[in-house]
């Protein structure tokens, strides 16, 4: 079943699907809307009445008023000015988003952009022309301009794109797909660069792997449990029903089923230990909170993904509201706070590989029977540790700082971009955090045998045995990291109930 551009409503799903399979996405319906507004923004353009971005000057240059034939060159000068961009290139799956969620945007008729221009648009991304875009120099206010401009601008035939997996200079591209550069008429330029989509995409890609690491970390959790042989009672329905936060609520739920039938914890059932350390003890209040904070940025990321927020917005033919919608500080404050949750997952996780190697519960210490000539699992735990430290100084919120920029017209912007970006940070270090717990999970359950664990928990463990032996005497530990976060950021590890 298709999508309908400008009509239909937007979720992860969605974009993944389109971003996966961009013929999906269709342009019929909103054909109307889209002429209308247009129309709207050609009379305007004609007319003696002063529109902001339409006849004028933009940001602080809106008091000056662009003469009629000036106003093809006013939109496309737009990009070019803007699109001062630095640092590394964006990865294809955020530009494919940017893209997709533009095209929505736009297609919803309340921009003025002409049909041919949302055209070029679903061209590209039908034959995955993706635009070099760099990820540093937008301060998410004014839309996210510098990014933006450099998504656009190889519409005119400048700038670079990766096409067909090489990085071409636009104009080569136009050339071999012929096409004719295009032309942007009065306000495309505006519409295209004003707006919060690679502060969104950048939302969307961390809320699509987040997900995954949400999961994953009660199965680390669980798996260390195991380990540990710690007490399955904190998860106890009739407790956290006393105090029901969901996220809580369902870390409890799900660490009930990924221990369900546990041979290893039943055998020790009747020991003296009368409660676990806090990072076994409390993952549902841990874990559940990082969960609360991942559906706040989830319901307003869906939100933001079906909104307009380019400027001025075109309400009738006679009427352009010049507004704020481009303002990124709604999702800037949710970025900032999620990437603190998922940092807490690491912090966390770290603490359980920590308390793998300190030889308590008839575990080794380091988790090696050579101690002393071997260092067994001692030195990844530094690794872990040093990631969890970065993660702590990537916390700081971007969005608490506001820098005036334009002459003062934008004297408070959001610096969601920079939110948005430290957040993926986060989750890229979260998954290495995650992938050395599970390596040391799985040694400590080597040490349990005979008895066996859930059998989620022997299918996972299996699938790290398939690939990384036990640990016996030292060896080069690097590549099994590596090998574990692998399948981590592969998603091979089970985590569906």
């Amino acid at each position: 079943m298709g999508f309908s551009y400008g009509i239909d409503t937007m979720d992860l799903a969605v974009i993944l699907r389109i971003a996966s399979d961009p013929k999906v996405g269709d342009l019929t319906l909103a054909t109307g809307q889209i002429k209308e507004s247009h129309d709207h923004v050609i009379k305007m353009s004609q007319g003696t009445q002063v529109v902001y971005g339409i006849n004028t000057g933009f940001g602080p240059l809106c008091d000056t008023h662009i003469e009629a034939e000036k106003i093809i060159e006013l939109q496309s000068n737009l990009l070019k000015s803007h699109a001062v961009g630095v640092g590394p290139s964006l990865s294809d799956d955020l530009v494919r988003f940017m893209l997709i969620m533009k095209l929505h945007a736009l297609a919803q008729g309340k921009s003025g952009v002409s049909l041919d221009l949302l055209k070029r648009v679903q061209f590209f991304l039908e034959h995955d022309v993706l635009p070099i875009v760099p990820s540093q120099g937008s301060v998410g206010a004014s839309g996210d301009l510098a990014p933006l401009s450099h998504l656009f601008l190889p519409f005119l035939g400048i700038g670079e794109v990766r096409y067909d997996g090489k990085i071409y200079a636009s104009q080569k591209v136009h050339n071999l797909l012929n096409l004719q550069p295009l032309i942007l008429g009065p306000k495309e330029g505006l519409a295209l660069i004003n707006g919060t989509q690679f502060i969104t995409a950048h939302a969307v890609k961390g809320l699509i792997d987040m997900r995954y690491l949400l999961d994953l970390s009660d199965m680390a959790g669980a798996m260390s449990l195991e380990g540990l042989r710690g007490s399955a009672a904190p998860f106890r329905k009739e407790l956290h029903e006393l105090r029901p936060f969901d996220g809580c609520i369902h870390v409890a739920t799900r660490m009930r089923a990924l221990l369900k039938n546990s041979k290893n914890l039943a055998a020790h059932e009747n020991c003296n230990r009368v409660q676990d350390p806090y990072s076994i003890r409390c993952i549902p209040q841990v874990h559940g909170a990082s969960r609360n904070a991942y559906a706040h940025l989830l319901a307003l990321t869906e939100i933001e993904m079906n909104a307009v927020t380019d400027n001025p917005i075109i309400l009738s033919n006679t009427e352009a509201i010049s507004g704020g919608n481009f303002h990124g500080q709604p999702l800037a404050m949710a970025l900032d706070y999620c990437a603190l949750a998922a940092a807490e997952l690491g912090n966390i996780s770290d603490r359980r590989s920590y308390l793998l190697l300190e030889g308590k519960y008839d575990l080794p210490r380091m988790l090696t029977n050579y101690e002393g000539v071997s260092s067994g699992y001692m030195i990844p735990q530094y690794t872990s540790a040093a990631l969890v430290s970065e993660n702590k100084s990537l916390c700081f919120p971007a969005s608490s700082d506001s820098i005036p920029t334009s002459l003062g017209q934008e004297d408070h912007v959001s610096m969601g971009s920079i939110s948005g970006r430290k957040y993926l940070q986060i989750l890229d270090n979260l998954e290495k955090i995650l992938a050395i717990e599970l390596l040391l999970a799985a040694q400590a359950l080597d040490f349990r045998r005979p008895e066996r664990c859930s059998d989620i928990i022997e299918e996972n463990h299996r699938l790290i045995r398939d690939k990384i032996p036990t640990l016996e005497e030292d060896r080069y530990i690097a590549p099994d990291i590596k090998t574990i976060t692998d399948m981590v950021h592969h998603r091979l590890l089970l985590v569906d109930l």
